[in-house]
Formats: C-alpha cells, sequence, structure tokens
C-alpha cells in the first residue's frame, strides 16, 4: 500500500496537461455506439473548465455524459418523425446537477452517517467506510469489536482501527458484505486484478441477447417529449441508477420506480425520484414477482442496480427478462463490472474513488496526507447519465433492428473514463459557485422542494419533470393511461 509521503502538488498551475475537450468526450463516446455524426451538429456546448474545485475534468464529465443522454432523445425524437433540434448544455449548470442538492421545506437533509468517512489504519493506509445504512454501519463496527448503533463515535473507530492493516480490514468487510474499501494510487489499482479485469473494456457496452421483431416507435405531435409512452421499470436505489430513470422522465418516458418494502432509503430519494412513479414490490415473495412480470409485458425499458446475479436469482436476470418481454432493452449498473474478481462486491460512488485512485491522486494535486474526495459523487451521475444514453441507443436500435438489447454500465469502469478526460491544472483552487440560481421549487409528497433544474436544454421539447416525486409505494403497481 502507498503512503502519501510526497506533499507537492502533483499537476501546477500552468502546466500543460493532456485534458479533452467536451466535445471531443462526446464525439467519442457518440461514435463508441455508431451514432450518427450528422447530429453531432445540433449540440451547443458552452463553459470550461474548471468549474467545480478538482484537479479531474468532473464539470467536462457531467457536462458530457448529460449531453450524450440528451442528444440520444432527441436522435430518438428525429427517429420518431421530429425535425432534428438542438440540444445546448452548459458546463457549471451540468455540474451543479451532479451536486445532489435539494431542500425540503427550507432544510437541506444531512444523508450521511457519522460513522462514514476514511481513517487511517495501523500500517499507515487508509479505508473508507460507508455506513450510511444501518446494517452497514453496524456490520462494520461489530467486525472492529465496537458497540454497535448510532452511539459509537469516530474516535472508538479510529481506535479500532490501528490495530488493523488496510488491506486486510477491506477484505473481512467484503467477506462479511460489507462495503469497505481500502484507498489504492492509480499504479496500485491498474495492477490490481479488478482494474486488469476493466482494462481495455468500453465505458459501457450495448449487446444484442435476443430475438424480436422491430417495435417502431410511434409519432407524435411536435410538443410531444422524445419518449412519450415508453414504459421504464427503475429497479434502483442511492444515486447512479436513479439519475438514470430521472433523465428518461424529464425526456418523457413513464418512469415506475420498483422498491422493496423491506429495504432502506437513503434520503436522496427525494430529489432523484422527479418525474416518476413509485410502487412497492417484494420480489422475495411470489406476489411481488408476479407483480413485476406483470408490468414487464408491456415495458420498454428495464432498469437494475442489483449485483452481478442476484436478479437472476430472482429470475428476473437479462435472459430471463428477454424471454418473458422480447424486444426488451436491459440496463444493467454495477460497482466494479460483472467480470474479475470484484464483480459481485458492493460498493458506492465514494468507495469506488478510494479503490481506484481518484482519493490519492486529489490529496497528491492538494499536498495533502489524508485522501481527498472529488467534489461530488461524478461516478454516480455520469454513470448514471452513460445509462440513460445506452438506453436510448437500444431503444433506437430496437426500433429499427428488432432483438432484445443488453446495456451495462459500471462505476469502475466510469472511472476509468474520468481518467481518461485528464487533469485540470490549478482546478483545485476554483471555489465551490453558488447553487441557488440553478434551483427550481415546487410541491412533492415530501414536502416544498428546492432543486437544480434539468440542465439539458431543447430547442423543441423541453426537458420537464410532470409527475412530483413522491413516497415509496404511493402508487398501484399497474402502468397509467396514456
Amino acid at each position: 500500500m502507498e503512503n502519501l509521503t510526497d506533499s507537492r502538488p502533483a499537476i501546477p498551475a500552468g502546466q500543460p496537461h493532456d485534458s479533452k475537450t467536451a466535445r471531443d468526450a462526446l464525439q467519442s463516446l457518440w461514435r463508441s455506439l455508431d451514432m450518427p455524426d450528422e447530429s453531432m451538429d445540433y449540440i451547443d456546448l458552452s463553459g470550461a473548465e474548471p468549474v467545480l474545485p478538482s484537479s479531474f475534468a468532473v464539470g467536462t464529465a457531467a457536462q458530457t455524459s448529460m449531453a450524450a443522454a440528451a442528444l440520444a432523445a432527441a436522435e430518438l425524437w428525429h427517429l420518431r418523425g421530429g425535425a432534428r433540434q438542438r440540444v445546448a448544455l452548459d458546463m457549471l449548470h451540468a455540474a451543479q446537477e451532479c451536486r445532489s442538492y435539494f431542500t425540503l421545506d427550507g432544510v437541506a437533509p444531512d444523508v450521511h452517517d457519522k460513522i462514514t468517512g476514511v481513517y487511517p489504519c495501523g500500517d499507515g493506509g487508509w479505508v473508507r467506510i460507508h455506513a450510511n445504512f444501518a446494517h452497514h454501519r453496524d456490520g462494520a463496527l461489530a467486525l472492529l469489536g465496537c458497540p454497535t448503533g448510532p452511539e459509537t463515535s469516530r474516535q472508538a473507530v479510529e481506535q479500532a482501527l490501528s490495530r488493523w492493516r488496510a488491506l486486510d480490514f477491506e477484505e473481512q468487510a467484503a467477506q462479511a458484505g460489507l462495503v469497505v474499501t481500502a484507498m489504492r494510487s492509480f499504479d496500485e489499482w491498474d495492477r490490481h486484478p479488478q482494474g486488469l479485469a476493466l482494462a481495455g473494456q468500453p465505458v459501457l457496452s450495448v449487446e444484442r441477447i435476443g430475438e424480436a421483431d422491430p417495435r417502431p416507435l410511434p409519432r407524435y405531435g411536435h410538443d410531444a417529449r422524445p419518449l412519450k409512452d415508453i414504459r421504464v421499470l427503475d429497479l434502483t436505489r442511492i444515486i447512479a441508477g436513479p439519475v438514470c430513470g430521472r433523465a428518461l422522465a424529464a425526456y418523457g418516458a413513464d418512469v415506475m420506480l420498483v422498491n422493496s418494502p423491506h429495504l432502506p432509503n437513503i434520503e436522496t430519494i427525494a430529489e432523484t425520484s422527479r418525474g416518476k412513479l413509485s410502487v412497492h414490490a417484494d420480489l422475495e415473495t411470489a406476489e411481488g414477482r408476479i407483480a413485476l412480470s406483470n408490468l414487464l409485458r408491456s415495458a420498454h425499458l428495464f432498469v437494475q442496480g442489483y449485483r452481478p446475479g442476484a436478479l437472476a436469482a430472482l429470475g428476473f436476470g437479462p435472459e430471463e427478462v428477454a424471454r418473458m418481454r422480447p424486444g426488451i432493452v436491459y440496463v444493467s449498473l454495477s460497482a466494479y463490472g460483472d467480470s474479475g474478481p470484484w464483480a459481485r462486491r458492493r460498493g458506492f460512488d465514494s468507495l469506488v474513488q478510494t479503490a481506484t485512485g481518484f482519493n490519492h491522486a486529489e490529496a497528491r494535486a492538494a499536498g495533502s496526507l489524508a485522501p481527498k474526495p472529488m467534489p461530488v459523487q461524478i461516478l454516480d451521475h455520469a454513470s448514471g447519465y452513460l445509462m440513460a444514453f445506452g438506453a436510448q441507443v437500444a431503444l433506437a436500435r430496437q426500433a429499427t433492428e428488432g432483438g432484445s438489447w443488453h446495456v451495462r454500465v459500471s462505476l469502475a469502469q466510469t472511472a476509468r473514463w474520468l481518467r481518461s478526460l485528464g487533469r485540470v491544472p490549478g482546478g483545485l483552487q476554483c471555489r465551490m459557485p453558488p447553487i441557488e440560481p440553478f434551483l427550481e421549487s415546487g410541491p412533492s409528497g415530501f414536502g416544498q422542494m428546492a432543486a437544480v433544474r434539468h440542465a439539458a436544454q431543447f430547442s423543441l421539447t423541453p426537458a420537464r419533470w410532470v409527475r412530483p416525486s413522491v413516497p415509496p409505494g404511493t402508487h398501484p403497481t399497474v402502468w397509467p393511461f396514456s
């Protein structure tokens, strides 16, 4: 495990670097999925790095991933008979949307447990513990020999970890099904078996997994949004997957968030549920599986963020869903990809940042010994928009070529893509900009909500959320009439 012994900033201001422009990055994504070059003539990207305090191109990643999703929506609109329209996206606005900021009745919820965070270990390494769910917190505390429950202090955790090696605690936690990672440098991650398993893989993949006749998308009048009457089953939690569903809802889809009545959620569900229907279905029961199967019969997209293999064990893996609903577009999100020794390992944005080298690299750029996170959970948000991009590309392919399709995105592969965008000299000297100019407010099922309005601007079919966010289980498990 590499220690932070060099306190010099790794990227001094003014030093040449190899960062890509947002347009270059977008064109690379667009062409990677064989989308038409003509569409690139209709995208307007404004702004430049840095927009947030980071040595990484977080603004470019936000703008590019969001632009890919929005431009794919415009392309679907054109496929449905609409005129080509312009899509405009400002980098600062896109980055602000990735901050997950919102208030309910004027109060910004606290979404972090006090135990969540980074800790030094006895061997000089560092670990990050994710404890925002009580069962993850108590599991980590039990492994450390600390009293479980919210009363345990960070000091008690620090003292316990002083007796551990960072990699040993990471491995023991993983075996216990907990969410902990040790901090690595980029070089260490690149040599790690999971880093090697991801090397050379695409940012996202779109694969045909079954045969089905094409289902041409119906045409509508000029005032309809691109995804009108497209039905999306959203079986995701936390941030990345819900961001995908939220984007599709902004572009006109009927998105139904499917929650288990027994699984906990975090407070950000209020913000990421904008535009969605919300139902309960317990897939551990026959009743819940029947309810999901009934919804699936008329769905176009099935979006899920379970660990690889978990839904297949319940009868809803990609091949099973494609047999039940030929022509489905199945979208899978994972933490570390679907191959390699960490394929089934749990993970969240902050943990993947730590494991794959970003906290180490950001710390070196800041001249710090302690791990330093990026200013937003950019792996989550960029992954969510990449999911929406891939989903719409596959939807277009289904409508023209037929087939059932599987789209795969992972936080770790998004991390590799972010690295490819280069570094931002002097980026850490950027101040966090005010978010208030980007907020919109309105009623929700959680209270009066203020949150960032969607950054992608369409010249003909403005993006918007028609349905207010509501608590899980608010709606019945049936699709609304068109």
